[in-house]
C-alpha cells in the first residue's frame, strides 16, 4: 500500500510539474505576443510620424499647421476641439473647427489621427476636388469600403468601381431618372399626406417631440414605395425590416470612433450578421414579389393593381438588356437577386437619413429666417392656390407644378450649403499629387478627405458664408453672390455623384409645399434642455 501511495504521489507530482511547465510556456507565448504587438504598434507609429516629419521638410507642412505632437500627431488637437461640441456632434466637422481655429492652414492641409485613421489630406477647394473627383478619378477609400462591407459586403453603387461600377449604375440610372420619378410623384404625396397627418395629431397635445423620428420614417416609407415598390408603413406601425435596419445602423463605425471599447466591440459582427441576415430574407421575398407580378403584368406601363414601375422594376428590365439569357428563365436571376438586395439597403442607408435630416434642417432656417418663410408660403400660394386641401390634388394631376418653385428650390440648396451630411473621400495612389496654389501635394497612402461642410463654409467662395441667403442661388451670371461651380457638393460632383438626389429634391419639396402653410414648426432646444435639467451644447 505504500509502495502504491508513493507511486500515486510520484503521478501527482509529475502533473503537477507538467501542468506548471504548460502554464509557463502559456505565459511566456503571450508576453511575447504581447511584446511582439508593442513593438509592431511602435514600428507603426513611427512609421505614422516620420512620414509627417520628411513633409514638413518638404515644405507641405508649415509653421502655421495646426499644433501638432510628435507622439499623438493630431490626436490631441482633435479631441480638444471636438470637447466644445455636444457629445453626438459627428466627427466630419473637425475639419471645419480646425480652419475657423487655425485659417492660416489654407484649403488644402494634412492632418494625422494614426491609429484611428490613415493619414487625411484634407480638401476644401473646389478645384483640387475636381483633380480626384473627375479629372482623374479615384478609388473610393478603404475606410469607406470597409465600413459598407457588412451591410452590403461592397457589392453596391458607393463600393464598386470601374466596370462593375459602370454596369450596375447604367441598371439603376433609369429608375432614378427625373423624369421616371416625376411620375411617381403622387406615391410620395401619398406618404407626405401620412406625415402630415401625424403633424395634425401631434398639435393637439402641444408638447415637444423629436421631429427627426418622424421624418426619418416618412423617408423610409418612400425608399420602400418607389425603390421596392412595398408599403412599409413605417409612419404608422412597428414593420419588422425597419426595426432590423435601425437595429444595425448603431453597430456600424466609419473608423472615427475613439472609445477602445465601442470601437472593438465583440458582440458587433453578431449582431450585424443578425439584423442583416433579417433585412436580406425581406427583400428577398420583396423581389421575388415584384417579378411575379412584373411577369404577370406582361411589361406593361403599370403594374397590376395600379402600381406603377418601381426603380427595381426598371433595374430588372435594364439588366435583362444586357443578359438576354436571363430572360428566359422562369425565376429571378440570381446574380441581379444578389446585387439588388445589397444596393436596397445601401439606398435606404444613404437616403432615409440624409432626406430626412435636410428636412429637420430646412424647416430650422425657415424658423430662424422669418423673410424667407413669408416668401416661400406666398411662392406656394401663387402656384397651388390657398385653398390647404387642395394641394395635394392639384400635384397628382400635375407634377410638373413643383419645376415653378424656384425660391423653394433655392431654400433646400442654400440648406444643402449650410448643412451638408456628407463628405467626400478617395484612396490616394503612388505618383499621385494633387495641385493647390504652385505646390504639389503626395497622395500616396492617403486618404483624400473633401468635407462640404468646410467646402461650403469657405469665405473665398461663399460670401456672407454665415447667412442664410436663398438669394445667392437667384442672382444671375457674374454676380459676385452667385456660387462657383463645383463649390456646391452635397450629392458630390462628377461621375460618382448621387443617384438619388432627384428623389431627395422632389420629396424635400413635396414636404415643405404640403407642410410650411400649415404648420408652424419651431426648435424648441432651449424647453427641451430645461425639461430634461441639460446645461452646455444644442445637440
Amino acid at each position: 500500500m505504500a509502495v502504491k501511495g508513493l507511486h500515486h504521489l510520484d503521478m501527482i507530482t509529475m502533473v503537477f510539474e507538467t501542468g506548471g511547465a504548460n502554464l509557463r510556456l502559456s505565459l511566456q507565448a503571450l508576453v511575447l505576443a504581447c511584446l511582439s504587438f508593442f513593438a509592431f504598434f511602435l514600428f507603426r507609429l513611427y512609421s505614422a510620424r516620420i512620414r509627417f516629419v520628411k513633409l514638413r521638410r518638404q515644405g507641405l507642412l508649415t509653421q502655421s499647421l495646426p499644433p501638432y505632437h510628435p507622439i499623438l500627431g493630431h490626436l490631441l488637437l482633435a479631441k480638444e476641439l471636438l470637447s466644445r461640441l455636444p457629445k453626438d456632434a459627428h466627427p466630419s466637422i473637425l475639419a471645419s473647427l480646425i480652419k475657423r481655429a487655425f485659417p492660416e492652414v489654407g484649403q488644402v492641409f494634412y492632418l494625422d489621427m494614426w491609429p484611428f485613421n490613415r493619414p487625411l489630406l484634407v480638401v476644401s477647394s473646389p478645384l483640387v476636388a475636381y483633380q480626384f473627383s473627375q479629372e482623374r478619378p479615384l478609388r473610393k477609400s478603404p475606410e469607406l469600403r470597409r465600413w459598407m462591407r457588412p451591410l452590403a459586403d461592397n457589392q453596391d453603387l458607393v463600393s464598386l468601381e470601374g466596370p462593375t461600377w459602370k454596369k450596375w449604375r447604367n441598371v439603376y440610372n433609369p429608375g432614378f431618372s427625373a423624369s421616371h420619378l416625376i411620375s411617381l410623384v403622387d406615391l410620395i404625396a401619398e406618404q407626405v399626406s401620412v406625415f402630415c397627418d401625424i403633424l395634425r395629431e401631434r398639435t393637439k397635445v402641444k408638447a415637444i417631440f423629436p421631429l427627426e423620428e418622424a421624418t426619418m420614417n416618412l423617408t423610409m416609407d418612400t425608399i420602400g414605395r418607389i425603390v421596392l415598390g412595398t408599403r412599409l408603413d413605417a409612419q404608422k406601425t412597428r414593420h419588422s425590416f425597419v426595426n432590423a435596419f435601425h437595429a444595425e445602423i448603431p453597430w456600424h463605425l466609419y473608423g472615427t470612433e475613439m472609445n477602445p471599447f465601442v470601437r472593438f466591440n465583440p458582440l458587433r459582427p453578431i449582431f450585424q450578421w443578425y439584423y442583416i441576415r433579417r433585412m436580406d430574407s425581406f427583400i428577398s421575398r420583396q423581389l421575388e414579389d415584384r417579378y411575379a407580378a412584373r411577369r404577370d403584368s406582361a411589361h406593361s406601363a403599370k403594374m397590376r393593381d395600379g402600381e406603377y414601375r418601381t426603380v427595381m422594376d426598371l433595374a430588372l428590365d435594364e439588366y435583362l438588356k444586357q443578359h438576354v439569357r436571363s430572360s428566359t428563365s422562369s425565376g429571378l436571376d440570381p446574380e441581379f437577386k444578389r446585387w439588388a438586395i445589397s444596393q436596397m439597403k445601401v439606398f435606404i442607408l444613404a437616403g432615409h437619413d440624409n432626406t430626412s435630416s435636410t428636412i429637420c434642417y430646412t424647416l430650422l432656417c425657415l424658423s430662424r429666417n422669418p423673410s424667407a418663410l413669408q416668401r416661400v408660403q406666398a411662392e406656394h400660394n401663387e402656384v397651388f392656390g390657398s385653398s390647404l386641401g387642395e394641394t395635394k390634388a392639384t400635384i397628382t394631376a400635375n407634377p410638373h407644378t413643383l419645376n415653378r418653385l424656384p425660391f423653394t428650390l433655392a431654400v433646400i440648396k442654400e440648406t444643402l450649403r449650410m448643412f451638408p451630411l456628407s463628405s467626400a473621400t478617395r484612396e490616394g495612389e503612388p505618383g499621385y499629387y494633387l495641385s493647390h496654389e504652385g505646390r504639389h501635394y503626395p497622395t500616396e497612402g492617403c486618404t483624400i478627405w473633401s468635407p462640404h461642410e468646410a467646402m461650403h463654409h469657405e469665405p473665398l467662395y461663399w460670401p456672407h458664408v454665415d447667412q442664410f441667403l436663398p438669394e445667392r442661388w437667384l442672382v444671375p451670371e457674374g454676380d459676385a453672390l452667385r456660387p462657383i461651380k463645383g463649390a456646391w457638393r452635397p450629392f458630390e460632383w462628377g461621375p460618382r455623384n448621387c443617384i438619388g438626389q432627384e428623389l431627395a429634391l422632389l420629396e424635400l419639396k413635396l414636404v415643405m409645399v404640403m407642410t410650411l402653410r400649415e404648420f408652424d414648426i419651431r426648435p424648441s432646444y432651449d424647453e427641451l434642455d430645461r425639461a430634461q435639467g441639460r446645461k452646455g451644447g444644442k445637440t
